[in-house]
């Protein structure tokens, strides 16, 4: 099974996420969240599940899609760390 760790910089992101929604409701707020972490846990057992990042075209740069939102995630040997989630309209940087 692979390890995955979230980047500060990922948590802020759900975080922000959530917040953004509850302002029209923290249900639906909780449950986005949720789902987000939901589709990052898959990637324990399949970490080369997520497509390559078409800007970038690293095969160790890669995401998952869930919803409007894209979850990027660095592949390294038998970890996965999760660096970035925003909104697909958003422009992609990797910092």
């Amino acid at each position: 099974m692979t390890r995955v760790l979230w980047a500060p910089q990922a948590i802020q992101d759900v975080e922000a996420i959530r917040a953004h929604v509850a302002r029209d409701s923290t249900h639906y707020a909780d449950l986005v969240a949720e789902r987000i972490i939901t589709a990052v846990e898959r990637l324990q057992d399949h970490p080369r599940s997520g497509r390559v990042v078409p800007e970038l075209g690293d095969e160790s740069i890669r995401e998952v899609i869930h919803g409007n939102y894209r979850i990027i995630y660095r592949l390294r040997n038998d970890v996965v760390e999760i660096a970035t989630v925003f909104h697909g309209a958003r422009l992609f940087h990797l910092d």
